[in-house]
């Protein structure tokens, strides 16, 4: 019932929220989420983390000085309580976003890559549908998921640094639910050398 009178991208939204959470947790706690052992996990947040945190840390002083600003005016509480909840909310979001990339890695194990972005995206391809595997260089991507014309990108901080060409379509499926299939994967890797070199079976997937 739930199913039918939600719609996907609403249901998807609430997904993100609670996986965010999830996700502070185990950052809190030093741990990563859908990393089994013996898999070799390719982290990808470093580019971004710190431009996020100094993004949240202007927001949060924003916050304040709102707050401080709208007392000074005399403005009802009434007021300045949704304000400073949807402001506080926003934060929360940034943490979460954050704590989603640190904690939700890229994957390689011995059967597949598993190519995500926090708590919003996550593809799985079999390795032994990769035809190829190269370091590319882009700096200028749009977004930090998309997904068009055959080729799913996923970037951070509006770069891709691999390249993997399919032997034929995967099916993947976008942030709001849209099922596509794709025959190319670009994504980003803080380490982009030992990622391809995993991938080729030059460093062992399962240690």
């Amino acid at each position: 019932m739930y199913q039918r009178v939600v719609p996907v991208a609403v249901r998807r939204l609430i997904g993100f929220d609670s996986k965010g959470i999830v996700s502070l947790g185990l950052w809190v706690t030093g741990r990563r989420h859908g990393v089994p052992r013996g898999a070799v996990a390719l982290t990808y947040s470093k580019t971004q983390t710190a431009l996020l945190a100094t993004f949240l840390a202007l927001s949060v002083a924003e916050l304040v000085a709102v707050e401080l600003l709208l007392r000074a005016l005399g403005v009802a509480v009434a007021v300045r309580t949704p304000l400073l909840i949807l402001d506080a909310y926003g934060v929360l979001i940034g943490v979460t976003v954050i704590a989603g990339c640190v904690t939700r890695p890229h994957v390689v194990t011995t059967d597949e890559i598993r190519i995500r972005y926090g708590v919003f995206f996550d593809l799985r391809v079999p390795r032994t549908r990769i035809a190829s595997v190269r370091r590319v260089r882009e700096y200028g991507e749009r977004g930090a998921v998309r997904v068009a014309d055959g080729v799913a990108v996923v970037a951070v901080a509006g770069q891709t640094s691999i390249l993997l060409e399919l032997d034929g379509p995967v099916g993947v499926v976008r942030p709001f639910g849209r099922p596509a299939e794709v025959t190319r994967v670009r994504f980003h890797a803080d380490d982009p050398d030992t990622a391809i070199a995993v991938l080729r079976g030059e460093v062992a997937a399962v240690r």
